[in-house]
This record gives C-alpha cells, structure tokens and sequence, in this order.
C-alpha cells in the first residue's frame, strides 16, 4: 500500500464501531472547531497580541498554529478526510496547551486538554472508520 493510500486507511472496523469512530470525530472534532478553533478566529484581532507563546515561535504564529490546528484539522478529523494526519497537529496543540501553557497549573486546569487529546490520540491508531471520506477515498 502506498504511503499516500495508507493517509486514508479508514482502517478495518464493523458498522458498529465505525458508528463509534464517527461519533467520536463529530463530537471531538466538532467541539474543537467550533468551542475553541472558531471562538480563536473571531476574536484573533484581540487575541494577537496576548496569546501565549508556549513554544517560542511568538504570539502571532502560536495563535495561527492553534487556529490551524484547533479550527482547520478538527474540520478535517469531523469529517473523516486524511484523519490520521488531521489528528497530529490536535494531539501536538494539546499536549503543549497541557504540559507547557499549563505545567505549573493544578490538575483541574490540564484536564480539559487531556480530555481532548484522548479521541485524537485513539483517532490517530483507530482511523476514521468506514463512514468517513477517508474510506471513500481508500476505496478508490
């Protein structure tokens, strides 16, 4: 199978849990985009210039990587299209947004993300599962 091919391996599930998967994406994804991703996009004129800058890059590029990756990628995980590569730059965000925006906060506050990253991480091992755009496009 070839490496391109293999981006959109819905992988091998039943009806059943592909329900499951899909579920998943919508909820995860779904939330994502619009609970953070979008709510990022609205407000980036007052966000630009006081978003932290947990890796260094600055406050401008860190708010456009989240934008990208909590608006664009939860889109694509949503709808099931090149999920195992959307679920990369969600699971990236939300180990930084729990382990350096939140290293020194209690639990409670690294929880939320922690709660995100589950579905993206199990995303990215599962795929999309067999009612994604993913397998329509493996099937081809």
């Amino acid at each position: 199978m070839g490496a391109i091919r293999k981006l959109f391996d819905p992988g091998q599930h039943s009806a059943v849990a592909s329900l499951g998967l899909l579920l998943l994406r919508l909820a995860a994804g779904g939330m994502m985009a619009y609970g953070h991703g979008w709510q990022k996009f609205e407000k980036y004129g007052d966000l630009i210039d006081r978003f932290p800058d947990p890796i260094g890059v600055g406050a401008h590029p860190s708010l456009l990587l989240a934008i990208g990756a909590e608006l664009g990628a939860a889109i694509l995980v949503a709808l099931g299209f090149a999920t195992r590569l959307a679920a990369v730059p969600l699971i990236v965000t939300m180990v930084v947004a729990a382990f350096v925006v939140h290293a020194d906060d209690p639990f409670g506050k690294k929880e939320f993300a922690l709660i995100y990253l589950a579905p993206f991480v199990a995303l990215l091992f599962t795929g999309a599962g067999r009612f994604s755009v993913d397998a329509v496009l493996h099937r081809r």
